[in-house]
C-alpha cells in the first residue's frame, strides 16, 4: 500500500509568490519507493488570485503522480488554515510549507526518509537567507545566520515536517503566535532531525519591518512560556558568549551594527507592538 506524505500550504494574499513557491515543490526530486506526495494549499481570506494561481500547477502535479488540493476558506488566519489543512490531510507524515520558502529538490525527500519511522520525529532543512533587496536586511540577515541557534539547530522556520507520531502530540493548532516555535518545542532535542537540504526563505525588508517581526517573535515565546511552560524543557537554543558576539562583530562589522540595532529597538516604543502583522516585503 502506497504512503503518502501531506504538504500543507497556508497562503492569504500570496499570488505575486506561490507559483514559484509550488513550481519548486512541484520540481522535488523522486519520493522513496512507496511514497506519493500530497499538497493542500489552503489559500484563507485571499483577496487576490492566490486560489487560482495554485489550481493552475495542477497539470504539474499530475504529471508526477501527486494530488493538489485548493481550500478557498473566506476567512483568514494562519492557525485556521493550518488546522483546515490538517482535515484534509490524508498523509501520515506533514509537511508545513510558507509560500513564500522556494525549498531544494532533495529536502521533500530527505524529510520522508528522516521521518519514515514509528518514533515521534520533527524534521526541517537548512535554512538559507533569500537574496534582500534592501541594504540593511542583507546585513542583517548575513549577520543572523552566523548565529549558533541557525547554525546548529533545527529552527524549523518557513518549513518544518513531522511524522503521524509527532503530530499526535497535539490535536488542533492553538491559537498561537508562533506555530513554528510550538511545533518544534512539542519535541524534544533528541527527537528533532536537520537533513542536509536547503530551503531559501526571505527576511523582511527593512528595520523597522525586522523590528517588527522581532518583536513578534518574541511575544510568541512569551506566549508559549505563559501558556504552555512545560515546552520551553525542550529549548536547546544555545546562548551567544560576548566572546562569541565579539568575534563575529570584528568580521561582520555592518551586520553586527544591523542586529544590535534591531535587538536594541525591540526594547523600545519605536515600533508599536499592536500594528497589524504584514510580511513588509
Amino acid at each position: 500500500m502506497m504512503k503518502r506524505v501531506s504538504i500543507i500550504l497556508p497562503a492569504h494574499d500570496e499570488a505575486a509568490i506561490i507559483g514559484t513557491c509550488l513550481n519548486a515543490l512541484l520540481g522535488s526530486d523522486a519520493l522513496p519507493d512507496g511514497w506519493l506526495g500530497e499538497v493542500i494549499v489552503v489559500a484563507n481570506g485571499c483577496s487576490d488570485a492566490t486560489g487560482a494561481v495554485a489550481l493552475a500547477h495542477q497539470p504539474q502535479a499530475d504529471a508526477r503522480g501527486w494530488t493538489l488540493q485548493v481550500l478557498d476558506l473566506p476567512e483568514g488566519g494562519k492557525l485556521n488554515a493550518l488546522n483546515r489543512g490538517d482535515g484534509a490531510a490524508s498523509g501520515g507524515i506533514r509537511v508545513y510549507l510558507d509560500a513564500d520558502v522556494s525549498i531544494s529538490p532533495p529536502l521533500i525527500r530527505q524529510l520522508v526518509e528522516a521521518l519514515d519511522t514509528d518514533r515521534p520525529r520533527y524534521a526541517s532543512g537548512q535554512a538559507r537567507i533569500a537574496p534582500a533587496q534592501s541594504r540593511f536586511t542583507t546585513w542583517y540577515g548575513r549577520f543572523w545566520v552566523t548565529l549558533p541557534f541557525v547554525q546548529t539547530g533545527v529552527p524549523g522556520f518557513g518549513v518544518f515536517a513531522m511524522n503521524a507520531a509527532g503530530r499526535a502530540r497535539w490535536g488542533h493548532w492553538p491559537d498561537i503566535v508562533s506555530d513554528d516555535t510550538f511545533a518544534r518545542l512539542s519535541f524534544a532535542p533528541s527527537e528533532r532531525v536537520g537533513v542536509a537540504a536547503p530551503y531559501y526563505w526571505p527576511m523582511v525588508e527593512g528595520f523597522a519591518n525586522l523590528v517588527r517581526v522581532r518583536r513578534r517573535q518574541n511575544d510568541g515565546v512569551d506566549q508559549i512560556a505563559s501558556h504552555f511552560p512545560s515546552l520551553l524543557a525542550n529549548d536547546d537554543k544555545p546562548r551567544l558568549s560576548p566572546l562569541g558576539l565579539l568575534g563575529r562583530a570584528v568580521r561582520d562589522p555592518l551586520g553586527f551594527v544591523a542586529y544590535v540595532a534591531v535587538a536594541l529597538a525591540v526594547k523600545t516604543p519605536f515600533v508599536r507592538s499592536d500594528e497589524p502583522w504584514a510580511r513588509g516585503r
